[in-house]
């Protein structure tokens, strides 16, 4: 196995691991707020790991720059957007999950 290939495997690894790091916060958090949180840094990093892989195993042709192009775009937009949808959110009210109930003066 040569160094390319152990890279490629190490940075698709990484990308896999994050990308199941993101489901389990999407499923396992409670609301909108914290599943926006965990999701959108994970899920991003996945896929930043995962293009990386991708644009070593192309070995430096045309479709190298243009996944490394793609990994800028992620990098700027999986932010953005998640951004965009929890300040959608709290523009429609809608409250974040608290464990402080009602008449709990304690």
């Amino acid at each position: 196995m040569t160094p390319r290939e152990i890279a490629v495997l190490v940075l698709a690894i990484g990308g896999v691991f994050f990308a199941v790091v993101a489901v389990v916060g999407l499923v396992r958090l409670p609301d909108l707020y914290t599943r926006a949180h965990s999701t959108s840094k994970s899920e991003t990093l996945g896929a930043v790991l995962m293009l990386a892989a991708v644009a070593i195993a192309f070995e430096g042709n045309l479709s190298t720059v243009k996944t490394i192009l793609l990994l800028v775009f992620m990098f700027l937009t999986n932010p953005t957007a998640a951004h965009a949808i929890v300040r959608a959110a709290a523009d429609q009210g809608i409250e974040p999950w608290t464990t402080d109930t009602e008449g709990d003066d304690s």
